[in-house]
Formats: structure tokens, sequence, C-alpha cells
């Protein structure tokens, strides 16, 4: 069936071959490509009109996304969301603590109780970029969201080097991956070193990952979707088998995974 023509907003049209669905709360077309024909992509597909004697439901796995109910046993069996064999690096709760552990909780110390001399010292920290990001961070197609997270990874990558912990033959792991972007400037920085792997840990399916840019280069890029309150380091293979000293690396954790690394820490 023919497509309608596309609907005019008080934005304008959709891109060409974009889907003609508006998103309210983006305030922008939806940017999905759709198949030749077709208005809608298969998402807002329960807009269109001629899609209207098919229903999408919100799938029960995962609410973030909708299916046809009609397709719905079929969907359930390939959704990306689906219960999945866990693999040996997968023991429950062994970051949680114990359950009957009373925790001390530690003094926090307000950032407004910090001498002069320790402020200037944390800035200084915080500060400290890496040479690796100087281009990335000078681009002036950079909007305000690319450089205050290219400002933090600098800030990372800088301190990873002051803790000369930037170097060949050893696994970087990275805790709380997303689209693996700490990774990708700490391989950056490394240049061509020699047996560096990377372990890119995310408990959620990332849609836009860096880590195809790297499939070429010496670095070996793996990445593990799982959650760290359930994640085994000790039984992760290549960590098993090549003995290499281990970097933990993160920059999008929440306080709760955060809390997990510790544990782990503290258990070793």
């Amino acid at each position: 069936m023919a497509a309608s023509a596309p609907t005019r907003h008080a934005t304008g049209f959709p891109a060409e071959g974009g889907c003609g669905y508006y998103v309210e709360k983006k305030k922008r077309f939806c940017r999905m490509v759709v198949a030749a024909g077709k208005r809608f992509c298969g998402e807002h597909a329960g807009a269109a009109e001629e899609e209207n004697a098919r229903k999408r439901i919100l799938c029960p796995l995962d609410p973030k996304h909708t299916v046809y109910e009609d397709q719905l046993a079929k969907h359930l069996k390939k959704c990306n969301s689906r219960e999945k064999p866990k693999p040996d690096f997968f023991i429950q709760d062994i970051n949680a603590g114990l359950k009957d552990e009373t925790e001390i909780p530690e003094q926090l110390v307000p950032i407004s109780s910090l001498s002069e001399e320790q402020l200037e010292s944390l800035i200084k920290k915080l500060r400290k970029a890496s040479k690796a990001l100087h281009d990335a961070l000078n681009d002036p197609k950079n909007g305000d969201s690319a450089t205050k997270h290219l400002k933090q990874q600098a800030s990372i990558l800088g301190n990873i080097e002051k803790l000369k912990l930037l170097g060949p033959r050893r696994c970087f792991v990275e805790f709380g991956a997303g689209k693996g972007k700490l990774s990708h400037w700490v391989d950056i920085a490394l240049k061509d070193a020699e047996k560096v792997h990377f372990i890119l840990v995310e408990k959620v399916t990332t849609r836009f990952k860096v880590d195809g840019k790297h499939r070429k280069k010496n670095s070996v890029f793996e990445r593990l979707q799982i959650d760290i309150q359930h994640l085994c380091l000790n039984k992760i293979p290549v960590l098993s088998k090549e003995k290499l000293p281990v970097v933990g690396i993160g920059k999008h954790l929440c306080g709760v995974a955060t809390g997990f690394l510790r544990l782990k820490k503290r258990r070793k």
C-alpha cells in the first residue's frame, strides 16, 4: 500500500526516508528509517492508518519497546531482554555482600569542609587532562554535551596516566561501559601497545557502540552483558588464561554499582 503524504508539523517535515511520527517529548520527528512505501517505522506503525488492523503492545520482557500482538510469541524467542544461559563468570549476588552483614557507614566529608590546599589539589586532579583527547576537545563541531563528556574522559585518562596505570600487557575493565567511549580513548592513548585487552561490562543492550572501530587493531575488545552485582572477574576466560594485571575504569557508575565494586575489592 502506498504511503500517504507526510504531515507538516510546526517544526517542518520529517527527514527524507524518515519516520513521520512526531515525538512530542523530544520535540522532533522519529529518526528511524522506514520501509519502502511506508510512512512510519515499525515502532510507530500503530499510528499509521494502513496498520490500524494490527495492534502493537508493550513487550512483557522490556516495556521500553513494543511488538505486534499477533507476533508476540515469535518475538519473545528472540527479544534481547529474554532470559539467556548464564556464563561461568555469573555468580548470583557475589558482590552484593552478606545479607546479615552489618555495614559500618563511612564518614562522608563535604567539599565545604576541605582546606584551601585540599580543594586546590582536588581541582588539579579533575582538570588533569590527557593529550590523547586534545584534538577532540578542540573540535569546533562539538556541542555542550559532547564537550562535557570529553572533558570528563580526558580527566579520567589523565589521572590513569598520572598513576602510571597506562601501559602494555594489561587488561582494562570498564564498568558501566555504555557505548565504550572511555575504553576507546584509553586505547588511542596507548597507541600500538602490545597485548592489551579491554573488557566492557554493561548490564543492558547498548546502541551506537564504538567497539567496532577497534576490530582491526592490535587491542582486543570484549563486551560482557551482565550486572556488576553478579560478575566474578576470576572466571572471565581472558583473565584466567592470560593472567594479565587488571585496571578497573569507569565513568557512568551509579552509587549502587560503585558499592558493588567496593565490596568486590574488600573480598580480595
